[in-house]
C-alpha cells in the first residue's frame, strides 16, 4: 500500500458500487483490481481503477459522482472513455455498446464496434473482504492481458501482466482461491 492508496481506491470500488446501485448504472470491474476482487485478495499495488460501463450511462455515471467530487482527469481524451480524478485516485470507464446482432462491442474510440468477448459480463461477482463487486470474466480477462502487446504494439507486455496472466490461468485451471 503506498501511503494508503490501496483503501481509498477500495473506498472509491465501494462508492462507485453503491452510486450504481442507486442509479441503476451497470459497471464491471476490469484490470487487476478485477482479477483481484475474482480472486479474492490484493495481489500487488494498482495505478488506477478501471471499469466498463455501458456508453448510454455515461453522463448519468458522471454527474453522480461529479457531485461526490469527481472531476474528469484533464489528461485523458473525453471521446473514447470516461476518466475521473480525485485526489489521487483514478477511475476509468471504457464505454461499451450493442451492435446489432445484439453483441456486446467496444463502445468508442477507434476500435468502437469490435466485439468483444462472449459472457464477457456474465461472471459471477467478485468478492474481496465485505465488498462485492461485478466483474468482468476471467475469460475475458485473460484475452485483455494475452492480446494487449498485440493491440497496441508500442506497449509491450508488462511483467505485471505476465504475472496477473499467471494467476488468471491457474484459478481458471483450479477456481478462485476462497
Amino acid at each position: 500500500m503506498v501511503d494508503g492508496l490501496e483503501e481509498r481506491q477500495l473506498d472509491a470500488i465501494r462508492e462507485v458500487v453503491e452510486l450504481a446501485g442507486t442509479t441503476g448504472v451497470a459497471v464491471w470491474l476490469r484490470g487487476g483490481w478485477a482479477m483481484d476482487f475474482h480472486l479474492g485478495t490484493v495481489s500487488r499495488p494498482h495505478v488506477d481503477v478501471d471499469w466498463y460501463c455501458w456508453r448510454r450511462d455515461a453522463d448519468r455515471l458522471a454527474a453522480g459522482l461529479g457531485g461526490r467530487g469527481w472531476r474528469p482527469d484533464p489528461r485523458m481524451p473525453v471521446a473514447t472513455q470516461l476518466d475521473l480524478l480525485r485526489d489521487d485516485v483514478e477511475l476509468s470507464f471504457a464505454y461499451l455498446d450493442r451492435d446489432a446482432a445484439g453483441r456486446v462491442v467496444v463502445g468508442a474510440g477507434p476500435w468502437a464496434g469490435t466485439p468483444l468477448p462472449a459472457g464477457m459480463l456474465d461472471a459471477p461477482a467478485g468478492r474481496l473482504n465485505s465488498l462485492t463487486v461485478p466483474v468482468i470474466s476471467v475469460t475475458a480477462q485473460i484475452e485483455f492481458k494475452e492480446m494487449f502487446p498485440v493491440w497496441m504494439p508500442e506497449r509491450p507486455r508488462r511483467a505485471k501482466d505476465a504475472a496477473d496472466l499467471a494467476r488468471l490461468r491457474a484459478s481458471a485451471r483450479d477456481g478462485p482461491p476462497r
